[in-house]
């Protein structure tokens, strides 16, 4: 195990299943330069959406527990499907020993403060459409908001293959947003990590006229505030981030480096034993 250091030069643990929730890592080290990042991308078990939830909990809490082995002081659960079905999990597990954050409170309490919203759409996997997570929590802070959900399985795996801005991925994402549940929406909600990364074929699908929310901005400032709550920011830059995989793929080996330049090194880790 690691040599316990000083609470505020503890790295930031963070987890998904692939490369989605390198969307969520990004943005917590642009806001956070001085903060070392370690990432977990369970890469062997992917896509989480279609796994049951027990299975899920048993991954999380696995991952959580070689996170808190590197002395993370804190744990952001990257994974829209793990954060509706083990964040509770997780939590009680932790403890005291770090923080543990979601990525689905931080973007239900920024869309809901949105008071020109009215109906609001949910794509998403499987597994996080049918836990009702996003409904539930956006109804029952703002009971007059219409929220319509649709599960869109492909995206995930199609993302992990790195089939995304072609015209492949242009006509799934087509045929997902025009389903008839989604018509009325004024804002949509990208409910899985991986999605950011198609942000922008989204965007062009609705031109313009629905307002789209992805994850990692919320989530980035949320760690900034409790980090900062808690005092326990950085207050000199960390050492270099650590990026591991419980099976190794290329697809996540680019766009890690894409994300955070071509010094990634992965390392394979296997905590599943």
């Amino acid at each position: 195990m690691p040599v316990k250091k000083d609470k505020k030069q503890q790295a930031i643990g963070i987890f998904d299943s692939g490369i989605g929730g390198l969307t969520v890592a990004s943005a917590i080290a642009k806001a956070l330069p001085k903060e070392q990042i370690i990432y977990f991308g369970d890469t062997a078990h992917l896509p989480y959406g279609d796994k049951s939830a027990d299975s899920i909990k048993y991954y999380a809490i696995r991952i959580a527990q070689f996170l808190l082995e590197q002395n993370c002081k804190l744990i952001v659960i990257a994974c829209n499907t793990a954060s509706a079905l083990a964040y509770d999990t997780v939590k009680d597990f932790v403890g005291k020993k770090a923080t543990v954050i979601d990525v689905v409170n931080p973007i239900v309490h920024e869309i809901t403060q949105n008071k020109k919203l009215k109906h609001i759409g949910v794509i998403a996997t499987k597994a996080t459409i049918k836990s009702d997570i996003y409904a539930k929590k956006i109804k029952h802070l703002n009971p007059k908001l219409e929220v319509a959900s649709q599960a869109t399985p492909l995206l995930a795996s199609m993302i992990e293959e790195g089939f995304f801005n072609n015209k492949i991925s242009r006509a799934i994402i087509h045929d997902y947003l025009s389903k008839p549940k989604l018509k009325k929406i004024d804002s949509l909600i990208l409910a899985c990590t991986h999605y950011p990364l198609i942000k922008k074929e989204i965007e062009e699908f609705y031109k313009g006229k629905t307002v789209i929310y992805d994850n990692a901005q919320a989530v980035a400032k949320m760690v900034a505030e409790t980090l900062k709550k808690e005092k326990i920011l950085s207050d000199k830059k960390n050492k270099v981030h650590q990026f591991y995989v419980s099976d190794y793929t290329k697809s996540f080996e680019e766009t890690a480096r894409n994300f955070f330049s071509s010094k990634v090194k992965l390392t394979k880790a296997s905590i599943w034993k």
